[in-house]
């Protein structure tokens, strides 16, 4: 596939975030049947048993992130807990043959330390918050990301049904707008280690 430059065309990011889970291979189905990329911040904790699927995300050409082992507010923890919550999920990565090129602390959660220990990785956080996993809700995911604006990293989730459900009108919408749906990395064009980017800008 032909490389996307986002300085020259539209584009948008799609975002899932604990993962992988049972409905994860429809949502890579429905983004390969319209020509669509996203990125996966997937939890260790869910690997094990789905390796099958984290080759499937890979193979299709979608980015994979890390999004922690099991989902602690990291702000809780001590530099070496932040460290272990990481290591331990690239290494559930690892066994399915896939690496993380990105991290997402959960719940979006920084502070001093979580930022002292991802230092030398980019952080992803996002812009816009479908808030799917409280409204359970295909129709309002739907509303929530097809007005995303160009550049966005969208938020959403592949453990639920109902996500799962939307994604082919989110991206029909999307395109329709004239979006190329794009990995992070590719929107990013090469997010740096140590920023935190809620969008196609670092902080």
């Amino acid at each position: 596939m032909k490389s996307i430059d986002c300085r020259k065309v539209r584009c948008i990011a799609l975002t899932f975030d604990d993962g992988p889970g049972p409905y994860t291979g429809q949502v890579v189905s429905a983004l390969q049947a319209k020509g669509a990329k996203a990125t996966f911040f997937m939890l260790g904790s869910q690997v094990g048993g789905r390796e099958a699927t984290v080759r499937s995300v890979k193979d299709a050409g979608m980015e994979i992130g890390n999004h922690s082992f099991n989902h602690p507010d990291l702000r809780g923890l001590k530099s070496a807990g932040i460290r272990s919550q990481f290591q331990r999920a690239d290494a559930a990565l690892a066994k399915a043959g896939a690496r993380a090129t990105l991290y997402r602390p959960p719940y979006g959660a920084l502070n001093s330390t979580v930022r002292s220990v991802l230092s030398d990785r980019p952080i992803l956080l996002w812009g816009v918050d479908t808030l799917d996993w409280k409204t359970q809700s295909s129709a309002s995911t739907l509303r929530s990301a097809s007005r995303a604006p160009r550049g966005a990293i969208i938020l959403m989730h592949d453990i639920h049904r109902s996500t799962a459900n939307a994604i082919p009108g989110i991206v029909s919408a999307l395109q329709a707008r004239g979006y190329h749906l794009v990995t992070v990395s590719e929107l990013l064009r090469a997010p740096r280690p140590g920023k935190v980017y809620t969008g196609p800008y670092a902080r």
